[in-house]
């Protein structure tokens, strides 16, 4: 895939700075944080463990994404200027410079064009834990869920390798955020009353560990 933003593939001291700037307590330029490693056990404990369900009848267009949020904006929009740093924007509300830097694997990036969006506990994993029962309003609203630690701005090919994985499958490269990730993961299933596999809640319980 052809770059056209900056990257920085080492994880340097400063990027870790940035990166602990971005989940602590006060931070603006990430998604709200999810509660702490004891809280997140005991959620992890509450949660239904299940086989995963059927694929069958997936669709992303099941999910409606990325919807309007005010004005011209739409999710995707307002979580690149949320997550970014010195974000400008045209008339359209597209983000036409600013830098980014992706949790996932400690690059930065300085055009929009190299982050995706990603769903924490992806959609189609959603799907087979619980959300095909689900209303197109609720998955909409999972879909695009600012008020919780659901969506991150991050390296485009690195969420494409992700891609509908659960933590048993995949995990961030930059180890020192899979506390926080694992954190989210469980919240975010925690919030929306999804189920989890064994291998997934073995995962998850490790991953805590390392908080």
């Amino acid at each position: 895939m052809k770059r056209t933003g900056i990257a920085v593939t080492a994880f340097t001291a400063a990027a870790a700075t940035t990166v602990a700037a971005l989940l602590g307590p006060a931070a603006t330029a990430a998604p709200p944080p999810p509660p702490g490693a004891s809280e997140a056990a005991q959620h992890l404990a509450a949660l239904t463990v299940a086989a995963e369900g059927s694929s069958t009848g997936y669709s992303r267009d099941k999910f409606p994404h990325w919807i309007t949020q005010s004005g011209t904006c739409n999710t995707r929009e307002v979580v690149l200027k949320r997550d970014g740093t010195n974000v400008q924007t045209d008339a359209a509300c597209a983000a036409v410079s600013g830098t980014w830097h992706s949790p996932y694997d400690g690059a930065t990036w300085t055009q929009a064009s190299d982050i995706d969006i990603d769903h924490m506990v992806p959609l189609a994993e959603a799907w087979r834990s619980g959300a095909s029962s689900w209303t197109t309003s609720r998955r909409q609203a999972f879909a695009n869920d600012l008020s919780s630690s659901q969506l991150w701005a991050v390296t485009d090919n690195v969420n494409q390798a992700k891609g509908d994985k659960d933590p048993a499958e995949w995990t961030p490269p930059l180890s020192s955020f899979r506390c926080v990730y694992a954190r989210s993961w469980i919240d975010v299933k925690y919030r929306y009353g999804l189920t989890v596999d064994s291998a997934e809640k073995t995962a998850l319980n490790g991953l805590l560990g390392t908080c």
